[in-house]
């Protein structure tokens, strides 16, 4: 019998995958930011042995964290942030256009337990790197609400905000804020399969910033890091029978 060689040559899965936007004059801003702008002081020549530059960009350009300073008047800055909920075991979790909101029935099918106290949430067949997208998909409320209850500590989403492009109210931020909450934005996801690994998103240690870029990245999880305990409890049955029940969704809290 010749040897089985179906799984011979399957493409190996990435050890690393870089879930970061690339940064540039062509990364969009949330209207009104301001957009990445660079520009030499010192070029390599006669007389100067180096490049340096200068950059002035927006806090929430590309790949980013919050801060509760962001929504919060007397929030931390970025810069004093416990760096431990931006590393460690988290979910990755598919929700293609969900619409305006992802509401907790989009992600109920992969809230299984044991659940790791990060997650993080795709909504885009690809992510627009190179364009502004005015309609977004946003967290809503209610299912930032269920992700803490379910002892989740950080969530992402490949999306700009979490919350919808034209809110003013910004409920959802609210929910982070009032249950300290971390959050990644601007995160791709596009070529993650949905499931459990390490995330290393760790935020510049600016002290009087309201955001800071990430270079997120995932990893495989080593069989140590799988096994560990997770600061997030079980999820009750009841729990995850709420959540797939669209009856049980709150109305929508788009503006």
């Amino acid at each position: 019998m010749s040897p089985d060689t179906t799984t011979q040559h399957a493409p190996k899965a990435p050890a690393l995958w870089d879930i970061s936007p690339p940064v540039d004059a062509h990364t969009p801003a949330f209207p009104g930011d301001t957009p990445y702008q660079q520009q030499w002081v010192a070029t390599l020549g006669p007389g100067c042995p180096v490049n340096v530059g200068a950059i002035t960009l927006s806090p929430h350009l590309g790949a980013h964290a919050d801060a509760p300073l962001h929504y919060d008047p007397q929030g931390q800055a970025v810069g004093a942030l416990d760096l431990a909920p931006f590393i460690g075991p988290c979910r990755v979790i598919h929700a293609i256009a969900p619409g305006p909101l992802v509401m907790p029935h989009h992600l109920a099918h992969a809230l299984t337990a044991p659940l790791p106290p990060r997650v993080l949430v795709r909504t885009y067949q690809r992510m627009p790197q190179r364009e502004w997208d005015a309609g977004l998909s946003a967290f809503a409320p209610d299912t930032v609400t269920q992700l803490a209850d379910l002892g989740v500590v950080l969530v992402g989403i490949d999306t700009a905000s979490v919350d919808p492009a034209d809110s003013k109210t910004l409920d959802s931020h609210q929910v982070l804020r009032q249950r300290h909450l971390r959050v990644l934005e601007n995160l791709v996801l596009d070529d993650v399969p949905e499931g459990d690994y390490e995330l290393i998103a760790l935020p510049l240690k600016l002290m009087t910033a309201d955001a800071s870029p990430v270079r997120a990245v995932l990893r495989a999880l080593t069989p140590a890091l799988a096994s560990a305990p997770t600061l997030a409890p079980a999820i009750p049955a009841a729990s995850l029978a709420t959540a797939t029940s669209p009856a049980a969704e709150s109305p929508d809290h788009s503006q």
